[in-house]
């Protein structure tokens, strides 16, 4: 039986970092405050997308347990070769979606937006986007209530 070497998971990695990356979050279901759902590895899209947002950072990282890098899987250090370690970093700004209630949040890979769009926006609403992409991760929690005073971040380690 064939397996994926390391080296071929660097590729794998390097095809994703190449291509446009945008976080999204939504609000799930109201039910999930009682009954969680959890993530599936066939889940294909959020449940319910607010928007999303291009991500702020895209790097090759490596594990180190003195790294600088810390994600709830473990600590990560920043490689400037290509790894099989992909480093997200997502800054949804003070007015993206400043009133909505979160339950969940994915990572999305080859997202098209529509043509005429003002240049520099990075924020996107669900019917400015041509193509939502390919579903890389995503996440599900307990709800939280966006404020226009919070600059929410999320980290991500995606391994290959």
């Amino acid at each position: 039986m064939a397996i994926l070497t390391t080296s071929g998971r660097t590729v794998i990695a390097e095809s994703v970092a190449a291509r446009p990356i945008h976080p999204a979050w939504g609000s799930g279901l109201a039910a999930w405050d009682t009954t969680p759902v959890p993530e599936s590895v066939a889940d294909s899209a959020l449940v319910n997308e607010i928007g999303r947002r291009a991500a702020s950072q895209v790097r090759y990282c490596v594990p180190d347990a003195n790294g600088e890098i810390v994600v709830p899987t473990g600590r990560f250090s920043e490689s400037v070769t290509p790894t099989n370690h992909i480093y997200l970093r997502f800054n949804f700004d003070f007015f993206d979606a400043p009133a909505a209630v979160i339950r969940e949040t994915a990572v999305y890979v080859g997202t098209q937006t529509l043509p005429g769009l003002p240049g520099g926006q990075m924020y996107f609403e669900p019917s400015q986007l041509t193509s939502v992409g390919t579903l890389l991760v995503i996440e599900r929690f307990p709800k939280f209530e966006r404020s226009a005073s919070v600059r929410q971040s999320f980290e991500f380690v995606v391994k290959f």
